[in-house]
Order: C-alpha cells, then sequence, then structure tokens
C-alpha cells in the first residue's frame, strides 16, 4: 500500500471555503501510479491546506477523448472538513507549497499520512466521516 496527496482545485478552478468536493474521483495529466487499495490526503491548492483523507478503489481509467486530465481513478472518502477555513495547513504533515509546483498527486512517507490522518479523527470538530 502506497500513500499520496492528492493536489485538488488548482488555479484555474480552485474550491470554495465551503467546497461540497463529494471526493468521488481524481484526475491526472499523466498515468498515476496509484493502486487500489492505496490511501490519500486531500490537498486544496489554492488554500495551501489538507482537507481530508480517502481510499483509492478503482485503478486508473484513460479518457482519449479529454485532451487534459485525461487519467481518473476512483476515490471513497475516509474523512473530510466541509469548510477549508478550519484545514489545516500541509507543512503540518511534513509537506511544503513549493514542493506542489506541477503536480496533480505526489507520494507521502507512512508517517506522513499518519500526521493527517490523525488531523481528521472523528473527534475533530466540523470533521465528516465515511470510514
Amino acid at each position: 500500500m502506497q500513500h499520496w496527496l492528492l493536489v485538488r482545485g488548482r488555479g484555474e478552478r480552485p474550491l470554495e471555503r465551503l467546497h461540497g468536493d463529494e471526493v468521488q474521483a481524481h484526475s491526472s495529466s499523466k498515468r498515476p501510479s496509484v493502486q487500489p487499495g492505496d490511501l490519500a490526503v486531500l490537498y486544496a491548492s489554492v488554500w495551501q491546506a489538507v482537507y481530508g483523507t480517502a481510499e483509492v478503489v478503482g485503478a486508473p481509467e484513460n479518457d482519449p477523448s479529454r485532451t487534459r486530465w485525461a487519467w481518473r481513478f476512483a476515490l471513497r472518502p475516509r474523512a473530510v472538513l466541509p469548510d477549508l477555513d478550519r484545514a489545516p495547513a500541509v507543512e503540518e504533515i511534513g509537506v511544503f507549497p513549493s514542493s506542489l509546483w506541477r503536480h496533480s498527486y505526489i507520494r507521502l512517507t507512512p508517517e506522513q499520512f499518519e500526521r493527517a490522518a490523525a488531523l481528521f479523527e472523528p473527534t475533530v470538530p466540523g470533521t465528516v466521516t465515511s470510514v
């Protein structure tokens, strides 16, 4: 099992504060290395904050009709903060925004994922869990 940080809500389409992200899938311009069973941290790029965790539940699929973001894989949300004002900075899990430039996802260490998961335990006010 691998751990990932998924970059969501890019500059041209940033997530709003009350984002309503249903966390059903993630897209990438290149074939992603993710596999079903992998775990991911959700990162709101413009906000430079993490707002939840998810599980990869589908293998990457290519849509040749799309010129951008042609690769897509299904997700199942585990825990999500619906209000980005409450989301912790990505630095709290040991990732720096400058390392995310031009990526749609990056690999995390198990420790970085565990730090993020601890931020979204059901006891954290405002967290919506789907586990």
